[in-house]
């Protein structure tokens, strides 16, 4: 059973690590795209709207596609000045409760939150208010639900890895777990 809750947990890992890596790359995307508009604006004096918003679509991929990434490597903010210098064994206990009861349930209201707001901009196919904007409007909004979606699933195997190490003395969860070889 354990063999099998581990492989669950790599595999988590690997689809985050995948997204996460992936959805980095629009950083350079948009450095690109902004030199662009730049330079098409002061040295040619022409622009495009649709250019000008795909900064807001790759800035959005790159916030809400590499959150649970960010979870997964422990690079959130921490302010508890208890938690830095804390034993191994504190720390699971902190962030196995605090993803229980802080994480799952914020990112699960998240989820159940957007649901409607997603819901509605697909239902209308929602486009940009502009002239000449991107028309995928309901697509950038469908990244909130999978961002939360994310967020939950690796916030359970952060769960689940902390557990076993309390309770089954298995590795340091802050030596994670390699993900599974073919999903990277």
């Amino acid at each position: 059973m354990l063999n099998i809750v581990k492989k669950c947990i790599r595999l988590i890992d690997g689809i985050t690590e995948f997204i996460g890596k992936t959805a980095a790359w629009c950083s350079i995307l948009m450095v690109v795209v902004t030199f662009y508009i730049v330079l098409t604006r002061y040295a040619f004096n022409s622009g495009s709207i649709a250019i000008q918003e795909s900064i807001i679509y790759l800035n959005a991929l790159l916030f809400l596609l590499t959150a649970a990434f960010t979870l997964k490597h422990d690079g959130h903010v921490r302010v508890d000045i208890f938690y830095g210098p804390a034993s191994h064994r504190y720390k699971a206990w902190v962030n196995m409760l605090g993803g229980l009861f802080l994480l799952l349930p914020v990112a699960g209201f998240i989820l159940w939150g957007s649901w409607d707001y997603v819901q509605a901009a697909w239902r209308i196919r929602e486009t940009s208010p502009e002239a000449g904007g991107i028309p995928y409007v309901y697509l950038l909004k469908t990244l909130i639900v999978v961002m939360a979606s994310l967020v939950i699933l690796q916030g359970l195997a952060e769960i689940v890895r902390n557990f076993l190490f309390l309770f089954f003395k298995e590795e340091d969860p802050e030596e994670h777990i390699e993900p599974v070889g073919g999903v990277i």
